[in-house]
């Protein structure tokens, strides 16, 4: 599933960053400790990885 806006793919990006032990847990703040919590490093990595030319900098409720 693709990000839907580039606040969401920056938020996955930086949640698979701390599951890959690249960065801490406690440095993730909102959606991005909202997604670590409750994605695996496989959805994630969809996410993050959404070409985010064409993507909005937000999506209502993002």
């Amino acid at each position: 599933m693709p990000a839907k806006s580039k606040a969401q793919q920056r938020a996955a990006g930086a949640a698979l960053s701390a599951k890959r032990g690249e960065t801490k847990v406690g440095d993730l703040q909102g959606a991005s400790k909202d997604m670590y919590d409750s994605m695996t490093e496989d959805e994630l990595e969809d996410f993050a990885s959404t070409d985010h030319d064409d993507l909005p900098d937000h999506v209502e409720g993002d």
